[in-house]
């Protein structure tokens, strides 16, 4: 195909496992100073897709921000470094109880949906974009001061960590569809650690995880572009593969994780990946470019984009994805 594509018709082109004029592709990181207002993020994420020019645009906003109308606090000491954990919560498995439904369009939430307005005015309709949303375990996961703890809970008090998954699962479902009316395609769910079995059973997942899970995505089932990310070592990525998606994110490069072949077989939608982190922050954009002339060869450039395993390092090499873009525009391998 010579024609150029659209990002949009590229990206469903690719979603149907129909030739494209190039692969589509698309990486997304912090900017930890940028993070803490509506304008400062959208002016953030407006630069790196103009710089990059990726066919979707995955907001990328402060981590926490979902936990801290909760009363999560943090420190933010500059220089491009990560937040720091100041306060969480729920202290004793009795705090719990105390976790009630937020508002979906005020404090930190109000704040997310401002940046989706300034970004889809500033990008237009041509650029599709999706906002980052954790799923409800992996908030209360964060109310908490260790990934132990909560583990601890679920198990010893369950019926507790299930008023809190309900409260945060009533303020997340009208907050997604309140993404989608501001401007954005979709949801950028992600597991985090939680959909690991490094840290749960099957059956503790489908219990806490999944349901909670699909409520929020059954409010925006409709959105054109959602994406699911299951994060990750030992990732359940398989056994979410009858989530509502359009496309489907995880650590592709890890060995204890399905490939892109595995994945392609037994998954719908489209899949995104083949970029590991020290590809990235490499001296030399070899790596890099090994990696995504294999993913593509995997799926032989079908339904498929090129994208990382997660956030990208801020320590990512500017040359090495230049490199990758250029590679894009030249024609990847296929395998055909």
């Amino acid at each position: 195909m010579s024609s150029e594509m659209t990002k949009r018709e590229r990206i469903e082109a690719s979603r149907r496992g129909e030739p494209t004029d190039r692969p589509a592709w698309a990486l997304w990181r912090h900017f930890y100073d940028q993070e803490s207002t509506a304008e400062d993020l959208a002016d953030a994420m407006v630069a790196w897709q103009r710089t990059h020019d990726f066919d979707f645009l995955k907001i990328n906003p402060r981590a926490q921000y979902y936990v801290e109308p909760w009363g999560a606090s943090y420190r933010y000491p500059g220089g491009g470094r990560r937040p720091e954990l100041l306060s969480v919560p729920v202290r004793n498995s009795q705090d719990w109880a105390r976790i009630e439904p937020q508002p979906a369009t005020t404090g930190p939430f109000g704040e997310q949906l401002e940046a989706i307005r300034r970004i889809r005015s500033a990008l237009g309709p041509e650029v599709p974009i999706v906002e980052t949303i954790f799923t409800p375990l992996s908030v209360v996961g964060d109310m908490v001061e260790s990934d132990e703890r909560l583990v601890r809970d679920l198990r010893a008090a369950p019926d507790l960590v299930g008023s809190a998954l309900e409260a945060v699962t009533q303020t997340l479902e009208p907050f997604a569809r309140l993404c989608i009316e501001a401007g954005a395609d979709g949801i950028f769910f992600a597991t985090t650690q939680w959909a690991s079995h490094d840290f749960l059973t099957d059956e503790e997942y489908a219990r806490f995880g999944r349901p909670y899970d699909l409520r929020v995505l059954s409010g925006v089932e409709a959105a054109p572009f959602n994406v699911l990310h299951v994060c990750g070592e030992h990732s359940m990525l398989l056994e979410l593969a009858d989530y509502p998606y359009a496309a489907v994110n995880w650590a592709v490069t890890s060995a204890t994780t399905p490939s892109l072949q595995e994945a392609g077989e037994r998954m719908p939608g489209l899949l995104v990946g083949g970029l590991s982190h020290e590809a990235l922050t490499a001296p030399a954009p070899e790596r890099a470019l090994a990696e995504a002339h294999g993913a593509c060869a995997a799926t032989r450039g079908r339904r498929w984009m090129l994208g990382p395993n997660c956030s990208i390092p801020v320590t990512s090499r500017e040359a090495n994805l230049w490199a990758l873009r250029q590679a894009l525009e030249t024609g990847l391998d296929t395998g055909r």
